[in-house]
């Protein structure tokens, strides 16, 4: 590296941040790690128009869950703020008024009912109109006016844009580190607005000077930014800046069909695209914290989003990650989104955990159904989250250990014969003769016994889980028993006895 890495993530704060947002911030995180080097967050927040309040704090939130907080942004390590745009607004005017005195901007006092009439005649004649060097000494610019004429036009309080002038008959061959050479015809290029009367800088022109200003090394975005590349380079050049290494991430795609990941995909297919819960006064949109996704998982399945280390490893760390990340494994084509895979991995994250973390995040979920019990929940979480993607299925796949069941499986039920209900009187029997009720002992008890009278495994252990659980399902059946003690256990016999 030729300078300290120094790396940011700059979203607008104008709704909930999108899970593609996320991983574009989880990269820049990633490659500011490997190398030693900064993650900042700078807000750009210069759409005013589009401003919501509350979504500066949820991008802060969600990146926090995720654990990958920045180094540095507003009120944390304030080396080169401030980091929110409209907080910057002083500054940006100078550089604009620089472009003007150095040839390389001009202002423009077009009028938007002349542009769009303009657009509309291109359109009529199966074209399409561009601001660009083919018509901008015919519009109504300083570039044919003297400056004494534009000075008074500004001073009389006329509306105009400073626009950059976009050099003619260059290609320009860019590098990408993802991309490798990507090349721009500059006659195909717009002369894009730079600053506006209100005083406002727009993206393009705000970006490069805080870019700049921050010491930014590399710029990881994602590829929707890949056509403003040329300007931006562009930008750096009339500045005389040194320009930042360039990576422009591949999309993440709808799980089915074309295109990229939208909310729309989510609601329709029932996934978040959101890494928090956001609400509105019309709607709730999904979270992923709050559909029981584990963050660990979260960052996980969203770095293999068009990046891989080059083995089958797939569950990471986020040391890991650290350690592996390189940007020469990322993939230039978009990456397919897998909500069922994306289960998978917080499956894989559910059973790494230990029984006793897991115990405590289900007593969370046992307390909000006000349920109270004596019963170790640790050793019940062990039993059953092997077939659990989330702490919020533990109970649906445990139930049977806090209520017996109110009802019996129908299918199940085929399996209760006519002598079924003696077999179950002659299990509680067997029940009353053992002391010592473990798992191990209440089965050497059972086996022996059938086993002596010739009784089929079938005819009792199918009619016995069916009893205790309501179906045939359930971890090994006489953990359950020993769990769930012998009187409850009787109780339930009797009771399938009575229904069935």
């Amino acid at each position: 590296m030729s300078r300290p890495v120094r790396v940011r993530f700059a979203p607008s704060p104008t709704g909930p941040l999108h899970i593609g947002g996320v991983r574009t911030a989880l990269f820049n995180y990633l490659f500011a790690k490997k190398h030693g080097g900064t993650f900042y967050i700078r807000i750009e927040d210069t759409d005013q128009t589009r401003f919501v309040p509350e979504a500066e704090a949820y991008i802060f939130e969600a990146l926090e869950w995720l654990g990958i907080a920045p180094d540095e942004t507003i009120g944390k390590n304030e080396k080169f703020g401030p980091y929110r745009q409209s907080e910057r607004k002083a500054i940006y005017k100078e550089y604009a008024d620089q472009l003007i005195n150095s040839g390389w901007a001009y202002y423009a006092f077009d009028t938007n009912e002349k542009l769009d009439a303009l657009r509309k005649e291109a359109e009529e004649n199966k074209q399409t109109f561009i601001y660009n060097h083919t018509v901008r000494e015919s519009l109504d610019t300083s570039l044919t006016q003297t400056k004494e004429e534009v000075e008074n036009r500004i001073a009389n309080g006329e509306h105009y844009v400073i626009r950059f002038k976009t050099p003619v008959n260059e290609i320009l061959e860019l590098n990408d580190i993802i991309r490798g050479t990507v090349k721009f015809d500059t006659n195909l290029l717009d002369d894009k607005v730079l600053f506006k009367s209100d005083g406002m800088p727009t993206y393009h022109l705000a970006n490069i000077v805080d870019d700049h200003l921050m010491e930014t090394s590399h710029v990881i975005r994602g590829e929707e930014w890949l056509p403003s590349l040329p300007l931006h380079y562009l930008l750096y050049k009339a500045f005389e800046w040194q320009a930042p290494e360039f990576a422009h991430l591949p999309l993440i795609l709808k799980p089915v069909g074309n295109g990229k990941l939208s909310k729309r995909d989510g609601d329709k297919m029932g996934f978040p695209v959101f890494p928090l819960e956001w609400k509105t006064t019309e709607s709730t949109s999904m979270g992923y914290r709050e559909n029981g996704f584990f963050p660990e998982a979260v960052v996980n399945f969203l770095a293999l989003l068009g990046w891989n280390d080059g083995t089958e490893q797939e569950i990471f760390s986020l040391e890991e990650l650290v350690a592996k990340f390189d940007l020469n494994r990322v993939n230039k084509a978009g990456a397919k989104f897998d909500p069922e895979k994306n289960k998978w991995f917080n499956h894989q994250y559910l059973v790494a955990k230990d029984d006793a973390t897991l115990a405590d995040l289900f007593k969370i979920e046992l307390n909000k159904k006000g349920i109270a019990t004596n019963l170790d929940i640790t050793r019940i979480v062990g039993l059953v989250k092997e077939r659990a993607n989330f702490v919020t299925e533990l109970y649906d796949l445990a139930d049977y250990f806090f209520v017996g069941p109110t009802e019996y499986d129908a299918k199940a039920a085929k399996n209760w014969k006519e002598e079924t209900p003696g077999y179950m009187q002659n299990v509680i029997q067997e029940f009353h003769k053992i002391d010592d009720f473990t798992s191990a002992a209440i089965e050497t008890h059972l086996k022996d016994w059938m086993s002596t009278n010739e009784i089929g495994m079938g005819k009792i252990m199918q009619p016995l889980r069916l009893s205790l659980v309501g179906a045939l399902k359930g971890p090994h059946l006489f953990d359950i028993i020993e769990m769930i003690g012998k009187e409850e256990s009787i109780a339930r016999i009797e009771k399938a006895i009575a229904t069935l």
